[in-house]
């Protein structure tokens, strides 16, 4: 087993769990569609998490080429899987199980509320991609610093201005698409 190998299973572990929360949530939405308010950009902003959760894991496959690996290495990558894990978590709303109130299914509000702890959970992660591209991939520091600065003011507008989340997550959309071309 290399040491790649050996690392990226813990990575892996919360992926996993990121990737299972997420649709869990769904799937619970889902059964419970007649009493959800639904909202395009909720739905955008899940999948867009989701396809973060994909791209770590696909970009955890190019670190197969780091030879020699430190513990701060190791760090930076568990904590960016537990941001996302975080993300994960919160992009969408839960059922509370109370029959009365039904408001917690309200997509929109959702996301201008408990919603934007999924956009302070990416903040994280993004926080976390300078290390990862400077010091284990050795790419230049203007794309390393500015895609993930970008990334965190559009986290930080969905925290700060949550009325603004419908065109927010069209914005976050069409990043996470150029963040995808680029890691691709």
């Amino acid at each position: 087993m290399t040491q790649h190998e050996y690392i990226f299973i813990a990575i892996s572990v919360v992926l996993g769990l990121a990737m299972a929360r997420l649709l869990h949530n769904a799937a619970l939405l889902v059964r419970s569609h007649t009493r959800v308010s639904h909202h395009w950009a909720t739905t955008l902003w899940g999948s867009c998490i989701f396809i973060y959760i994909l791209q770590l894991w696909w970009v955890g496959w190019e670190l197969r080429l780091v030879t020699d690996w430190s513990i701060f290495d190791f760090f930076a990558l568990v904590i960016g899987a537990i941001f996302v894990y975080g993300a994960a978590e919160m992009a969408l709303p839960v059922e509370d199980y109370d029959i009365a109130d039904d408001t917690e299914l309200n997509f929109l509000a959702h996301s201008r509320t408990l919603g934007r702890v999924s956009a302070m959970s990416m903040f994280g992660y993004f926080a976390v991609g300078p290390y990862v591209n400077l010091t284990m991939f050795n790419n230049p520091p203007l794309p390393s610093y500015g895609f993930p600065i970008l990334g965190g003011t559009l986290m930080l507008l969905m925290m700060l201005k949550p009325r603004w989340f419908e065109w927010l997550s069209i914005v976050f959309t069409v990043y996470t698409v150029l963040i995808l071309y680029l890691t691709a």
